[in-house]
């Protein structure tokens, strides 16, 4: 590895030259539970240890990276869909405040906008939900509904996952047309039993690190905590991860608002639809899913409402006709291959804001309680 002096003030904008040849790494190439993750992108990245875990700090101090945590992958712990709200324009950014601020089974919560009036532009909230085994998403979102006014609310649950990742700073280099050497395996969504201890893990490994815990043993505190050994911790941990439920451990940006200076790590996001034949949807996802410029690519069947599209995948970027130019590339190499494209479109993102989704049964059940008693005092 090169060695790269220490700075009293280290720089903290992402784009700067060493922390972008670590957030290229941190950012979403650490997949699954690693015993020492920041050796892992030190190693990746070429820079040393102590300089990784000093600018680390010092942008989750300055806001520049938002959380630095171990990710589930919560379409095997919980029941999950992407949601469409249909909501009164003045009404909508109170709903906003809501499914942010006050539900915690709300993840992204997005408003988005078309260039023009196309199939399902009127419902301009977007948020993903997630709630506990053997709870209903329909029942939670009808709650959801009373409590924000909402008119309508369509749930798309995913089918298929093809792409899941982040990678902002590593992606602003890749060309239209850029393609992975295969095509992407599409990751199931079916749910998996823990036991007491493996929750406990879990619940330890998900939550956000904070700057004093950006160590090279990130996980020797977190496992006093539950009250088990390292060791333990550790196995219990890696269990999980070959059950599949560990995404990748991850520093992730502010991708929205501005640093101190100003800077932006996007400014635009595309939520690509395409509808595909029916029966050609893993084919169609994992040909979408092999372009690395997408974050995210499901196979979710959006309905009528939507224009019936079955695959969605979203990019992030600074400059928006680079962004459709992504996405003309991908049409094109759609038609190459023989897959026949019968609509699609673009939503385009705006006020965002993204937390984890809780995925406790306690509370869930606490919150609903809650929320009951508030409705009834409407």
């Amino acid at each position: 590895m090169s060695t790269t002096p220490s700075h009293t003030a280290s720089p903290t904008e992402h784009d700067e030259e060493i922390n972008a040849r670590i957030l290229a790494v941190s950012e979403d190439k650490i997949g699954g539970f690693v015993r020492y993750p920041f050796r892992d992108i030190a190693e990746q990245s070429g820079v040393e240890l102590p300089v990784v875990l000093e600018r680390i700090r010092a942008m989750l101090e300055a806001g520049v990276i938002r959380r630095v945590r171990q990710t589930l992958l919560a379409n095997k712990l919980a029941e999950g869909a992407l949601v469409a709200w249909k909501i009164d324009e003045d009404t909508l950014d109170a709903a906003f405040d809501f499914m942010f601020r006050e539900d915690p089974f709300s993840g992204h919560v997005v408003i988005r906008s078309t260039d023009r009036e196309i199939s399902g532009s009127e419902y301009r909230l977007w948020t993903t939900l997630k709630v506990p085994q053997g709870e209903s998403l329909e029942a939670h979102a009808e709650v959801l509904k009373k409590l924000t006014g909402a008119q309508e609310f369509i749930l798309m649950p995913a089918h298929g996952i093809f792409a899941l990742g982040v990678g902002h700073v590593r992606r602003k280099e890749l060309e239209p047309g850029t393609r992975a050497d295969a095509p992407a395996k599409m990751m199931t969504t079916s749910t998996v039993d823990l036991d007491d201890r493996e929750w406990k893990v879990l619940l330890s490994l998900k939550r956000e690190l904070e700057a004093d815990e950006i160590r090279e043993d990130p996980w020797e505190p977190r496992a006093a905590e539950a009250g088990m050994p390292l060791e333990e911790f550790c196995e219990i941990a890696e269990g999980l991860d070959r059950k599949k439920v560990l995404g990748r451990f991850s520093t992730f940006l502010e991708h929205v608002k501005p640093s101190q200076k100003g800077k932006r790590v996007t400014r635009f996001n595309g939520l690509f639809h395409w509808r595909v034949p029916e029966g050609v949807q893993e084919k169609a996802g994992a040909e979408i899913g092999r372009h690395p410029i997408l974050t995210h690519c499901y196979w979710r069947e959006g309905g009528p409402r939507f224009g019936d599209v079955n695959i969605m995948g979203v990019v992030h970027g600074t400059d928006k006709d680079l962004i459709m130019e992504h996405k003309a590339a991908i049409d094109a190499y759609l038609e190459k291959i023989g897959i026949p494209v019968l609509y699609t479109n673009v939503f385009w993102g705006g006020r965002s804001e993204i937390k984890p989704s809780e995925i406790s049964p306690i509370v869930y059940r606490e919150w609903h309680a809650k929320m009951a008693k508030r409705l009834a005092g409407k």
